[in-house]
């Protein structure tokens, strides 16, 4: 590791003790990032040699300001937890049917006898940890139009409010918590009509809550459902692509030192900002698994994961480590679903989905070459493919609707087995 990415790691293990304020926890702080910046550091400390900062400052000021990844709106709504907590949503409505407005007379004779046009199917659209609905970027830009969709953010992620039982109360978060407020936002947002759920990792798993608590809501409402880079379970496991050593560290005082970093966000943040350049790095390898990702891409994901503040990072992580919802998967017996990850995912393992796919033997399993967590921003095309033809095999779609294309992507994915 060269002095450069030494001092930033330095940067980091000090920030850590000012939060913990014990040197000893420091050092196990420090040692713990070693591990995990090692992967990242030597490309870091070439571009440190070969790129001045404020060159690497203007590089991301123009990316930020030209490239057009979470720039798409839609109807903004809100709604709120059980404990308060307010969740912002956004609707993509479709637009309206021509051959429809042209039978508005008969539609307004029907309504005579008490009946109404069916709700239209709505997809729903939960994004992972340190996300935000944005990261479905590229799919929303594909569907607009075609089908009614929903997005959210998460409590104490992207718009939506600081979970209320974290911040008055101290209460941990949990999944199950986060499965209630999928409820609140879909009692919201589509309070009726047939619902497809898509979840990414942590959406994933909200999906799998939700389903969990409300199997009524699941029996009659929904009729498909897409878990991507997603985990039923036992993510204590995960390695995360480190030697054993590096992983038991990690395991052992990662927690700790996050729960001891919330604690002097300020402060920590400061550090992060201090340390970017090496962030970045360790970002874009947990994040994708191609080489030659898109810049923009990278600075996009960058982007949306330095916007969740290090108190809400470690609020979350503990929950990850009590997931269990293997038993709630049998929910979906029965519904179309996709399973879908990419193949070097170093995060939730392909491993996990495989997994959920034997739970689920009529579901689609597609596995993703040369794409890591975020998939779905990597190779937006095949995930965006994927999810077209799940949504015409609920009937959310017709067979023969054109989707558009969002992005470009130089692989396609091939079924898993």
């Amino acid at each position: 590791m060269s002095e450069t990415s030494a001092q930033a790691t330095a940067a980091v293990t000090e920030a850590a003790a000012a939060a913990s304020g014990s040197w000893r926890r420091a050092g196990l702080a420090g040692a713990a990032v070693g591990v995990v910046a090692a992967g990242a550091a030597a490309g870091v400390a070439v571009e440190r040699l070969t790129v001045g900062r404020g060159m690497r400052r203007k590089a991301r000021l123009a990316l930020d300001a030209s490239g057009p990844y979470g720039s798409l709106r839609g109807l903004p709504g809100k709604a709120y937890a059980a404990d308060g907590t307010e969740l912002y949503y956004e609707v993509d409505e479709v637009e309206p049917d021509p051959a429809a407005a042209a039978t508005a007379t008969g539609t307004r004779r029907r309504r005579l006898f008490g009946r109404k046009a069916p709700a239209p199917v709505t997809v729903v659209f939960s994004h992972g940890y340190c996300l935000n609905q944005d990261s479905w970027h590229f799919q929303r830009a594909a569907l607009r139009g075609v089908v009614r969709c929903v997005y959210w953010d998460q409590r104490s992620h992207g718009r939506s409010g600081r979970g209320v039982e974290q911040t008055e109360s101290g209460l941990p978060v949990s999944i199950d918590t986060l499965g209630g407020d999928l409820r609140a936002v879909i009692d919201a947002a589509a309070p009726e009509g047939p619902l497809v759920l898509v979840g990414h990792s942590m959406g994933g798993m909200t999906v799998m809550a939700l389903a969990d608590q409300c199997p009524d809501l699941v029996r009659d409402r929904v009729v498909g459902a897409a878990l991507v880079g997603t985990s039923s379970g036992r993510l204590g496991e995960v390695n995360y692509g480190l030697p054993v050593a590096g992983v038991n560290v990690v395991r052992r005082v990662l927690p700790g030192v996050l729960k001891a970093l919330g604690q002097r966000a300020d402060l920590v943040e400061r550090g992060r900002r201090a340390t970017a350049d090496l962030f970045a790095g360790i970002i874009k390898r947990y994040s994708f698994a191609t080489r030659d990702v898109d810049p923009a891409i990278a600075r996009f994901a960058e982007r949306m994961i330095e916007g969740t503040p290090i108190d809400v990072v470690a609020e979350f992580y503990p929950a990850f480590q009590e997931h269990d919802k293997t038993a709630a998967l049998s929910r979906f017996a029965g519904l179309p679903v996709l399973v879908l990850a990419g193949e070097g995912d170093l995060v939730t393992p392909s491993g996990h989905s495989e997994a959920i796919a034997e739970l689920l033997p009529d579901a689609e399993f597609v596995l993703v070459p040369d794409a890591g967590h975020l998939v779905m921003l990597e190779h937006p095309e095949a995930v965006t493919d994927r999810l077209a033809d799940l949504l015409a095999r609920t009937g959310a779609v017709p067979a023969a609707a054109t989707v558009g294309i969002y992005g470009d992507t130089g692989s396609t994915a091939r079924p898993g087995g």
